[in-house]
């Protein structure tokens, strides 16, 4: 098994570590656009070689186009395209590619008529922290988190099959849907935190500016709801962009429930403040 993987940051990176590791793949080029990454995730060992895009997909079983959504949208066109090319050449073309974006409606229409579709399985490892780059990268990133496979039946079975093989060499729980219901979700339970944690930071960061001592009273509890303020804006404007309906949606409700606390505080409606913490409790019997 030949895996090329595009992109070597902390996604892409974490995959590399883990599926040589543990027996998936005898081989793991690299892609990076980045000279210092590349050259980075070279010496570190996350690859065994860094290539050009197109001698990486001519020479991999597996593709994982692990790049920010945006860019994802236009590299995976031209990926297929390289795919059929080698199907009008050789007759044959058994490569599967995959991409590991936070959103996949975009994608999976932007290549939905494609001739070598079905060779696409879009993908989601829900794993991740605020860091970003090969030095990010970690063995065990993805060990018992949610794998979502979206639309696989627009995949061949084979690429499906294949692709599920990796994500249980990764020891990821595999969940399967469609790429809008996909997008809905992940606007509730991934990207709302991230904006939430960005406009945190600046609230904070602009009362700083006045009052010096701020952070040196932040406890762990500022730290853990804030970290996410320290995500990659190359990668989270795209996926802000992409998943617009839906966050505008979420963020609406978010403003209502703020809203909702700020009359009952405004008020010295302590009743009210308690009845909307306790509902807030209920969260305990999903997340432990």
């Amino acid at each position: 098994m030949k895996l090329g993987i595009i992109g070597l940051g902390l996604i892409g990176g974490s995959m590399a570590i883990d599926l040589k590791r543990r027996g998936f793949a005898d081989e793991v080029t690299g892609v990076e656009a980045d000279s210092v990454n590349a050259a980075a995730a070279e010496k570190i060992g996350l690859v065994d070689r860094i290539l050009p895009l197109e001698e990486c997909v001519a020479t991999s079983d597996l593709l994982v186009l692990a790049v920010p959504v945006g860019a994802a949208v236009k590299m995976l066109p031209g990926i297929l395209d390289m795919f059929r090319k080698e199907e009008e050449d050789t007759g044959a073309c058994r490569r599967t590619v995959i991409d590991v974006c936070s959103t996949k409606e975009q994608l999976s229409r932007t290549v939905h008529y494609h001739p070598m579709r079905t060779h696409y399985v879009a993908t989601h490892p829900m794993a991740g922290t605020e860091y970003s780059g090969p030095w990010a990268a970690m063995p065990g990133l993805f060990d018992g988190r949610a794998g979502i496979i979206c639309n696989q039946e627009e995949s061949s079975p084979a690429a499906v099959h294949l692709v599920e093989k990796m994500y249980d060499c990764l020891n990821m729980r595999l969940i399967y849907m469609n790429a809008s219901s996909h997008d809905v979700h992940t606007a509730y339970v991934s990207h709302i935190s991230h904006i939430t944690s960005f406009a945190l930071a600046l609230t904070v960061l602009d009362k700083e500016r006045n009052e010096k001592h701020i952070f040196d009273l932040a406890s762990g509890g500022f730290s853990s709801t804030v970290r996410l303020a320290k995500s990659s804006a190359d990668m989270w404007v795209p996926i802000f962009s992409q998943n617009r309906d839906n966050l505008l949606k979420v963020i609406d409700t978010y403003l209502e429930k703020i809203n909702d606390f700020r009359k009952a505080i405004d008020s010295f409606d302590e009743d009210g403040i308690r009845t909307l913490i306790e509902d807030a409790n209920r969260i305990k019997r999903i997340i432990r």
